[in-house]
């Protein structure tokens, strides 16, 4: 089935292009079907390559396609060629699978929007780019994608490009990005420079000959630029600080928008990136302490600002900026498999968690204001039960998905083998963190599922549960929310149950296995006793369970009140959590507007004055003006023209006497 790789990005290029340039003229029943076969074919050909795959040794599970040669310019010899091995395999399901459950979820959401076809041909690009991105044999292939799922959030951000906040939004995304995608060529090129090729095949053989061979130290200045160029690249794709402020706003497309944006496709590409690059990072130490405390940061703070937000995607936005640290914190202490395992199983609880949200969005005719809702768990039980798995896996609790990834990073946090007290820090982080997030997703489903309807009677009049064609994606992805979690189960756990695998864990083992080596070789040996490692996973669960009790008194037992007297008391740090920390309005007054005035002085004075006005105009008035006191002596009298003659005779006559 190798031979067949091409057809899992073919498939939704093909769907985009029908629908794209016919859409217009077919009927919604056959742009539904065209947009969302399209992804399930390219499901099933992953499917039949996953198997064949499994059938291999591990350290055989490669499989290479090349199509045709892109370019060959001096040394530099780049094909269009994909490669699947576990890391790209997982990927890929990923994608195709969760993004097919938001496709079909999409055709009952978005029926009644007149840019139906439109909506579906975006969305069968951004698969179409997500998938190049994945399968890409080498970093210019992966950049292409990088580059295609830009351009796709941008057109979904901004679908409803009549709102001019919508427009504003997708260009800032488009924007922010471009910024990180910078740093993105500046680390291939340097890569290009020091490995000779951008192939994965090349570069990482030819790094680890380079460092055997003492050629390449480890910490290398070269290796540390690379890795932090490409991780310039990776904030901005995964909304990391600082370039993490176009998330949250991405929440002006439509709500399958953000969730496929936010689970299965273009946040998780920089997590997907720095593990494909795994083996240059794990060279460079200072780069991953460099992750994980930015991760760190990102996941903690980005906790903070979910916790006053009232528009229930934007909850749902800085939950998604958090859970990326959460990855990149696992990636950035070398648990490599952990943190694409959080990516697995967040994909899978984030993806219901948005569209139970764009099913309450739905029943109440638009409003996303959570301060409306309430009670909604009766009128819509089966959107309330998948959201609240969904949240109590995001949460971080037994048994559900959530809690075995993040349990799996914190714990390797802990024992971060480079910077043993830096993963302490790490892991106190990261687990204060995790129960700020268990507070504000109780908060969510407190304010919108219990208590009284705060909405206008028009709404209650309204509210019904969404058709099946939304409902069944929320119960499949609530049941891999549930049990999804299970395929890397942790080996304590696994004990308990007979030596149960970790499956997920032995399944990518041959894409990281150079890591494990060089850790294994050069960190530090942190053991970790038994007792600790239940400690720090009992001491995750007891922090979030604190995070569910708070929500519950303040919002259940205390109703509107104690959180407006908390509001009043707290006025100034209310003030700043609510406003996100004024990270917008520093960047606006800091960077947008010196950039702002800086283009109007380079117009107005710079081009218009003196590059217009005295370099291009300029000589053209001074002739304009010179040939006009010229024309004055052309006037037609002879006495005029003697009188110059004259004048011209005396000057010749004294210069020939006098020189």
């Amino acid at each position: 089935m190798d031979k067949y790789i091409f057809l899992i990005p073919l498939f939704p290029l093909i769907g985009f292009l029908i629908n794209g340039l016919f859409g217009k003229r077919l009927g919604k029943g056959i742009i539904s079907f065209i947009g969302c076969m399209s992804i399930a074919f390219s499901f099933i050909v992953a499917l039949f390559i996953w198997k064949d795959l499994l059938s291999l040794e591990p350290e055989h599970r490669v499989f290479t396609q090349t199509l045709w040669e892109w370019m060959s310019v001096g040394g530099l010899k780049v094909d269009v060629s994909f490669m699947i091995d576990p890391l790209s395999m997982l990927m890929i399901l990923v994608v195709t699978g969760v993004g097919f459950l938001i496709h079909v979820y999409s055709t009952g959401y978005m029926w009644e929007d007149e840019s139906y076809w439109r909506y579906f041909a975006y969305l069968n690009m951004f698969v179409f780019f997500m998938a190049m991105l994945v399968l890409g044999g080498n970093y210019l292939v992966m950049f292409v994608g990088w580059e295609g799922v830009g351009l796709a959030s941008y057109l979904l951000i901004g679908f409803w490009y009549q709102g001019i906040d919508n427009a504003v939004a997708g260009k800032k995304a488009f924007i922010v990005n471009r910024i990180g995608d910078f740093g993105f060529v500046l680390g291939m090129f340097l890569m290009f420079w020091t490995f000779g090729s951008l192939s994965y095949l090349d570069v990482f053989p030819k790094a680890l000959e380079l460092f055997e061979h003492g050629s390449l130290a480890l910490n290398s200045p070269v290796l540390i630029a690379i890795c932090l160029l490409l991780f310039i690249g990776a904030t901005g794709k995964s909304a990391q600080i600082p370039l993490y402020i176009w998330l949250p706003d991405a929440m002006a497309g439509p709500t399958p928008v953000s969730a496929l944006i936010h689970a299965a496709t273009m946040v998780t590409a920089g997590v997907y990136m720095v593990a494909r690059t795994n083996v240059l990072y794990t060279l460079a130490p200072t780069a991953l302490l460099v992750v994980a405390s930015i991760a760190a940061a990102t996941a903690f703070f980005a906790a903070t600002m979910g916790v006053l937000q009232n528009d229930i995607k934007k909850v749902l936005a800085y939950s998604t900026v958090s859970q990326l640290g959460y990855m990149f914190i696992g990636v950035g202490v070398t648990a490599y498999w952990a943190g694409v395992f959080h990516l697995m199983t967040h994909a899978f609880f984030k993806a219901c968690l948005f569209l139970c949200s764009g099913s309450v969005i739905h029943a109440m005719g638009g409003d996303q204001d959570m301060r409306h809702m309430g009670g909604l768990a009766k009128k819509m039980p089966i959107t309330y039960m998948t959201m609240l798995i969904a949240t109590l896996a995001i949460s971080g609790l037994p048994p559900f998905a959530g809690f075995f990834s993040k349990d799996e990073i914190l714990g390797k946090a802990f024992a971060f083998p480079y910077h043993p007290l830096a993963g302490k820090i790490i892991w106190f982080i990261g687990t204060v963190g995790a129960g700020i997030t268990a507070f504000y997703m109780f908060r969510l489903i407190f304010m919108t599922f219990h208590g009284k309807f705060r909405g206008t009677e028009e709404q209650k009049h309204h509210l019904h549960e969404s058709p099946a064609t939304m409902t069944v994606p929320l119960i499949i992805l609530a049941t891999l929310s549930l049990f999804g979690g299970w395929l890397g189960i942790p080996e304590l756990i696994g004990k308990l149950f007979g030596h149960v695998p970790n499956i997920l864990e032995g399944f990518l083992e041959p894409v990281f296995e150079h890591s494990s080596r060089i850790v294994a070789q050069y960190g530090h040996h942190v053991h970790v006793a038994e007792p600790v490692e239940w400690t720090l996973m009992a001491t995750s669960v007891v922090v979030a369970i604190i995070g569910i009790s708070l929500a519950f008194y303040i919002y259940m037992v205390r109703g509107e009140e104690l959180p407006k007297k908390l509001a009043e008391r707290f006025a100034f740090h209310y003030q700043v959590i609510y406003n996100k920390y004024y990270v917008d309005e520093i960047y606006e007054f800091l960077i947008v507007l010196p950039i702002y005035y800086f283009s109007i002085f380079l117009w107005k004075v710079v081009d218009a004055f003196f590059i217009d006005g005295i370099g291009v105009n300029g000589p053209a008035w001074l002739v304009k003006r010179t040939s006009a006191g010229a024309r004055l002596v052309q006037n037609g009298f002879v006495q005029t023209y003697g009188a110059f003659m004259l004048v011209g005779i005396v000057t010749l006559l004294c210069f020939f006497i006098y020189r």
